[in-house]
């Protein structure tokens, strides 16, 4: 880490900043006493029925050719909203948009999707298509996250997209590590393991563990 403060005391600083900043992701998640690694997520999918997979993955192919996603809005509407809709439909999730989140001065803003059932889920979106800063966004939201809520999930799981590809990672409240996964999950190309991946997070089996080691 620098010797040189990476953000300003006396600065405030919303999520979004947090994309904005040309420092290395471990030197800003250092300074909140987190370290980041780089591993392939050994998630448990959902391995129950998905009943609305292939409408979703028809109207998602039908409509892909004929939409200008050069807008960070059309991504939302017509690819992530989509999949969160109907993970909302096999989890019977809450989903929260845009929900406030205020832990200091340096952790504030507004979450771009927080999904919830007996666990959480946060997803946002990366800006300007732009998944390695999104990641940062991300990671600096789920360490928010951490002491926001009042639960004894053990280990916070997230992801980014840009709509089109997807990158999933977590933050160990105990070790307080961030992982970033090394795969990407293309929609559609992707979409049921995708799909499977959420509804797993969102409605473990039991004994399932989000994030052990491969």
């Amino acid at each position: 880490m620098p010797k040189a403060p990476i953000l300003q005391p006396d600065q405030s600083y919303m999520f979004a900043d947090y994309f904005r900043l040309n420092f290395a992701p471990r030197d800003i998640l250092a300074h909140f006493g987190v370290t980041l690694q780089k591993r392939a997520i050994a998630f448990s999918p959902h391995r129950g029925e998905l009943d609305r997979l292939d409408s979703l993955q028809q109207r998602i192919e039908e409509s892909l050719p004929r939409l200008s996603l050069t807008s960070e809005a059309a991504r939302r509407e017509f690819l992530i909203a989509p999949v969160l809709t109907d993970v909302l439909h096999y989890t019977q999730a809450l989903l929260n948009v845009e929900y406030p989140v205020a832990v200091s001065n340096q952790l504030k803003g507004s979450l771009d999707y927080f999904l919830q059932t007996d666990v959480t889920v946060l997803v946002i979106e990366a800006k300007n298509e732009d998944l390695e800063r999104g990641f940062v966004q991300l990671a600096v939201e789920l360490i928010a996250l951490d002491q926001w809520i009042e639960s004894e999930q053990g280990v916070l799981p997230g992801a980014v997209s840009t709509g089109s590809i997807w990158q999933f990672g977590q933050f160990d409240r105990q070790t307080r590590q961030v992982t970033q996964d090394l795969n990407l999950y293309r929609v559609p190309a992707d979409l049921e393991a995708l799909l499977r991946i959420l509804v797993g997070l969102l409605k473990p089996a039991p004994g399932d563990s989000v994030g052990a080691e491969p």
